[in-house]
């Protein structure tokens, strides 16, 4: 029998499972005994910078505002990639993309005349996507008796053609109730045009059917990817603004947040609207960093599709009634990986696979213990179009190594940089030559952790040819990339 037959019939045998009671003990609970409801909501490509509870005025965000006040903020939060699949094949999984062999976005860009080659693209995510055989943070809820529901963004199949009962999709995935949206094209008309009121009204109208029950709820937003497009009025609104001109801020952006935020305002209501909220706990977290080119990540350098933290730093919010004291900070490191362990760790899961990457965030949560982990490790070994080089890194306390890969490859002798992120979170001053033991000793460490994970590493491209390095694919005349942006 496979397995998922054989959790197809548990579910229909319905096997006594439970996961973590409203007074925190674990293990077979009384019928009597709650269990915590799970509403995870994940934005893209939104960017550290575009939340008010960290700082900035611009952008609104008073319902994400209220997650953060009433339970835990992650300062220093990030993703495990920084684009889109990856991050989200580690929050479903536990395990970093460089395990998964998933460290671009599906299908990715060759780019097949540039100095390396990215890795081979293993067949499974071609014919499906995320392996079947990956257990699932969806699955792994059904398993403690939870009804699950995905609405939005999966980009986790091997296209975005998402029908019913396909494999790689995410009712194959754990998700008993399904909505799969894609962004818009560039022609599309601006009325709910990233589906963010589809999205939030399906969320309530899953939360209305199964207030009686638990529940894991993935509400998963487009907002803010490009295309960037919104209703006039409200773009306006932003525009009028003091400082919209500044390349920190962008009016078209700040209508889409307000669109998605005013959504999880709904999402809150609905829950107090059925007497859940002291029952369920909300999360908001982003899959990567901002898009650069349409909004500067300011403090931060970069953005989407690199390693600098304005590719990985994202917001992550925790509202968790009776455990979590509101208005808590953390200055921990988490990582996309913890999604998964942190989740287990609440449902009194025990057998968990051998090889996961993240680390359960309960003792942090409740304040009790820092995380077990010593350093955090980035691998994307790719090129794309908005990004600056392929490159790995490693933070372990305030300071963040960044190897490129176009000099290790070459056997350049010091083929990465230092920083301190703590005082420098703009990563202007290298410190490689002024600290050189601990750049060495960060960068073995890198090399020993890429080791250890079955990381699959770039290689010499044969076919490099300078001037055609940037097309991002074959026989597409035209396609090149000029200051990170898509030209013809």
């Amino acid at each position: 029998m496979q397995r998922r037959e054989f959790l197809k019939n548990i579910g229909k045998t319905g096997l006594c499972v439970t996961g973590l009671s409203v007074m925190g003990s674990l293990g077979c609970a009384e019928k009597s005994e709650k269990k915590w409801n799970v509403v995870l909501v994940v934005a893209d490509d939104l960017g550290w910078n575009q939340v008010n509870y960290h700082g900035f005025g611009f952008y609104e965000t008073p319902n994400i505002n209220k997650i953060a006040a009433a339970g835990m903020q992650f300062r220093d939060a990030y993703s495990a990639a920084p684009v889109c699949s990856p991050t989200r094949a580690s929050l479903m999984t536990g395990k970093n993309p460089a395990r998964l062999h998933l460290t671009d976005y599906i299908p990715g860009s060759p780019f097949p005349y540039a100095r390396l080659s990215r890795p081979k693209v293993p067949e499974y995510l071609l014919s499906v996507g995320l392996p079947l055989e990956e257990k699932t943070l969806a699955e792994l809820f059904k398993e403690h008796g939870y009804s699950t529901g995905h609405f939005g963004k999966w980009h986790l199949s091997k296209d975005k053609e998402y029908q019913a009962g396909r494999p790689g999709d995410p009712g194959s995935q754990g998700f008993d109730e399904v909505l799969t949206t894609v962004k818009p094209e560039y022609e599309a008309p601006p009325n709910d045009a990233h589906h963010a009121v589809e999205i939030t009204n399906r969320t309530l109208d899953f939360i209305d059917r199964h207030k009686d029950e638990p529940f894991f709820c993935y509400t998963s937003h487009h907002v803010v990817h490009r295309p960037l497009m919104e209703e006039d009025d409200l773009v306006q609104k932003y525009k009028n603004k003091p400082y919209s001109n500044d390349p920190v801020n962008n009016p078209v952006m700040g209508a889409m947040i307000e669109r998605m935020d005013t959504g999880i305002g709904r999402i809150l209501d609905k829950l107090e609207e059925h007497n859940l909220t002291e029952n369920t706990i909300v999360i908001f977290y982003s899959d990567n960093g901002g898009f650069e080119q349409h909004q500067e990540q300011d403090p931060l350098r970069g953005g989407k599709a690199m390693i600098y933290e304005g590719g990985i730093k994202v917001p992550f919010c925790i509202k968790w009634p009776g455990v979590i004291e509101p208005g808590t900070i953390s200055n921990e490191l988490v990582i996309s990986d913890d999604f998964y362990p942190t989740f287990a760790d609440i449902l009194g899961e025990k057998k968990l696979p051998s090889n996961l990457d993240g680390v359960s965030l309960l003792p942090l949560i409740k304040q009790k213990n820092k995380v077990e982990r010593d350093f955090l490790c980035w691998h994307f070994p790719h090129y794309h179009h908005l990004g600056y080089k392929p490159a790995a890194a490693i933070r372990e306390g305030n300071y963040k190594l960044i190897e490129w890969f176009e000099q290790s490859k070459f056997g350049k002798e010091k083929p990465y940089q230092l920083f301190n992120v703590k005082n420098d979170p703009g990563e202007i001053n290298d410190l490689s030559d002024k600290m050189p033991e601990l750049a060495e000793q960060l960068f073995k460490k890198l090399i020993t952790w890429r080791d250890k994970v079955g990381a699959w590493e770039m290689t010499v491209n044969p076919d490099y040819d300078p001037d055609k390095s940037d097309w991002r694919f074959k026989g597409r005349k035209g396609w090149r990339v000029k200051d990170g942006i898509v030209v013809t």
